[in-house]
């Protein structure tokens, strides 16, 4: 907010401007997704899905597969952060009374969130940005990237296995499940069913930012619940950390740094498909780490067309930046929601969540960047 506010103090942007940098589509889309995880969360939903979690792990690999997996579909339907902000309490809690160690499978949360995320263009916010520079429609988007979750996922799962072979092996000491609060089915029916319209709307082509809004409009319409308390779960700084982000990001654009860096890009405009895929792909993963994977693709959506394949490469962008969220600690706000969370009873040393996480980045990231040059070279975009 300072960095936007300073744009228009020292004369780089004018007011209008400024509220002209915003957009609105991104901003819409962000409220209307956290507040229908908001009635979710209340009806009890994330509880349910962590009661199956108990349910099916039978042993320390069962529960890496179940975590997996369920964080993986669920940040694919979600927003990733708001997935590791409900399942970490859990995994905490399992991991406590089965007596075993909780940082693989806190690993194998937020690792699989990040992963998981990158199926479909709500899954994280630089998706969604994605989905509004691109227009990469929704259903076409999740059936591309479908096979560059899967086999991320596969890689998650195999990669913590090896690194903590030794106390996966332990058995779990079974217990029942306690729901904090209940479940509300009545909410919880109609939370689920205006989700399941959300989806077909993203599906059948209607504007991403337009379908959010509404389901979430029909919610505060038909819950019979208080708004202004699921109001309170929405994370508004968020929101406002967005809209400054658009106002810096132009003012960056008008003083020529973008046109400066477009230029660098231009020399490898004559390299292959293949070869240009290959080092946008690896500048994404790196540079998603040194100013943040939103920023980073706020910036480099100009950059788009000077590729011969600009929908591919929006596919190349939406992945790299979304594994790049693994490769460090600072990669993803949901790594810094987990390490949080777990910091009294499962505290991480740097290097100790980095080899482990950035070696799972290097993999998904090498595997994806394969799958979809491979695209490239089959499908014409």
């Amino acid at each position: 907010m300072i960095g936007a506010v300073a744009m228009i103090a020292f004369g780089v942007l004018s007011i209008s401007d400024a509220y002209q940098a915003l957009n609105l589509d991104t901003i819409v889309l962000l409220l209307g997704m956290m507040i229908i995880v908001a009635y979710l969360k209340r009806a009890g939903f994330f509880d349910i899905v962590a009661n199956y979690v108990l349910k099916f792990a039978r042993s320390g690999n069962g529960l890496l597969m179940t975590i997996i997996i369920s964080s993986g579909i669920m940040s694919a339907l979600f927003v990733n952060d708001t997935v590791c902000i409900m399942m970490t309490p859990f995994v905490l809690l399992l991991t406590a009374r089965s007596k075993i160690d909780p940082k693989p499978f806190l690993l194998a949360l937020v690792s699989s969130a990040n992963i998981g995320s990158v199926a479909t263009l709500v899954g994280n916010p630089q998706n969604m940005l994605i989905g509004t520079f691109s227009g990469w429609p929704y259903l076409k988007f999740f059936l591309a990237m479908l096979p560059v979750a899967i086999a991320g996922l596969a890689i998650d799962f195999l990669a913590l296995r090896w690194f903590f072979k030794n106390s996966l092996s332990q058995p779990l000491q079974g217990y029942e499940f306690e729901r904090r609060g209940g479940v509300d089915k009545i909410l919880l029916y109609k939370s689920m069913a205006v989700t399941a319209i959300v989806v077909i709307g993203f599906s059948a082509g209607v504007r991403l930012a337009f379908m959010a809004i509404l389901g979430a409009s029909l919610l505060v319409l038909i819950a019979n619940r208080r708004p202004d308390e699921m109001f309170a779960e929405v994370n508004w700084s968020l929101l406002l950390f967005f809209a400054s982000l658009f106002v810096v990001v132009a003012g960056i654009n008008k003083v020529g740094l973008v046109d400066d860096a477009h230029s660098l890009l231009q020399r490898y405009s004559s390299f292959s498909l293949y070869g240009q895929a290959t080092i946008f792909s690896f500048a994404s993963l790196i540079l998603s780490n040194v100013v943040s994977n939103v920023p980073y693709v706020m910036v480099v959506q100009h950059w788009i067309s000077a590729f011969t394949s600009p929908m591919l490469m929006w596919l190349v962008l939406a992945m790299s930046s979304t594994f790049a969220g693994n490769l460090t600690v600072a990669g993803s706000v949901a790594n810094m929601i987990v390490l949080e969370l777990s910091k009294e009873s499962a505290p991480f040393r740097f290097w100790e969540f980095t080899k482990v996480s950035g070696t799972i980045a290097l993999l998904t990231w090498g595997i994806g960047t394969l799958i979809l040059a491979g695209y490239g070279a089959l499908i014409h975009f």
